[in-house]
């Protein structure tokens, strides 16, 4: 298990949902968090639930310079971070027939995907720098992985687009740092039961069995028991694997129908 004790951890998309569950089990755990997020007033409130042994850092991931610039705030601020907790995200529901590439759609691709390239080149050479051991998690989705079934017709396109991307780019960061002073994970949720997805439920107490969700504490939990056993891929919904047959079934299938399957 991983000692967290009087460590440093940042955590972004700290405000609320998942980045706010994962700093709250971190700081359980004895590490000082810094909490980064756009929303100042969901920091003030993830902040009052943690205590005193926590700072705040204001920051739009989506913005290349701010976020770039986070690593070198963030180390000036409490020395070398031992955790970056790469977790801020955007939601998006629009079928892709309907979707125009405007402004808004840079946006979801900035924070949700390329955020997390800008953090993982500053924190690597600031780890480099500081001759300093490191770990980062992003926080991917099962829509990295799939189609889940239970939100097949909920018009995530671009907003899977995203998560699929984010999953390879962290593969191919896992082979490019092999041997550079950090640790790679990519958490992979299942249905959580964060704000976007409460508001879009008719009484969030109670919510359809059939989306499988999770409280976002539970997600912080599997999240930090995943880097405990030095796992990548950190799932957290055992449907995830079925949910990606459809895809392996159709590739065996055309090997097979083209004569490239072995023998």
């Amino acid at each position: 298990m991983i000692d967290y004790e009087n460590k440093i951890a940042l955590v972004t998309g700290a405000a609320s949902g998942i980045g706010r569950a994962i700093a709250l089990a971190l700081a359980a755990r004895g590490a000082h968090v810094i909490l980064v997020d756009i929303d100042e007033a969901g920091l003030a409130q993830t902040r009052d639930l943690i205590g005193p042994n926590t700072h705040l850092i204001t920051c739009d991931l989506g913005d290349q310079q701010s976020a770039r610039q986070l690593i070198d705030k963030a180390f000036a601020l409490a020395g070398p971070i031992d955790l970056v907790c790469s977790n801020a995200g955007i939601a998006r529901n629009r079928r892709l027939m309907k979707e125009e590439i405007d402004q808004s759609v840079e946006q979801l691709f900035a924070v949700n995907l390329f955020a997390g390239l800008w953090l993982a080149q500053s924190y690597v050479s600031a780890l480099r720098a500081s001759n300093h051991q490191g770990r980062m998690i992003f926080t991917g989705s099962e829509n990295s992985l799939s189609v889940p079934e239970s939100v097949k017709f909920f018009g995530l396109g671009l907003y899977g687009a995203t998560k699929h991307a984010l999953l390879i780019m962290v593969e191919w960061l896992r082979v490019e740092l092999a041997q550079s002073p950090i640790n790679l994970h990519i958490l992979l949720p299942g249905g959580v039961l964060t704000p976007p997805i409460e508001k879009g439920l008719p009484d969030p107490a109670n919510p359809p069995e059939n989306f499988h969700l999770i409280s976002p504490a539970r997600c912080a939990e599997l999240a930090l028991k995943g880097m405990d056993l030095g796992l990548f891929h950190v799932p957290t919904h055992p449907h995830s694997r079925e949910d990606m047959q459809p895809r392996i079934t159709s590739i065996e299938h055309a090997l097979s129908a083209m004569g490239l399957a072995q023998a």
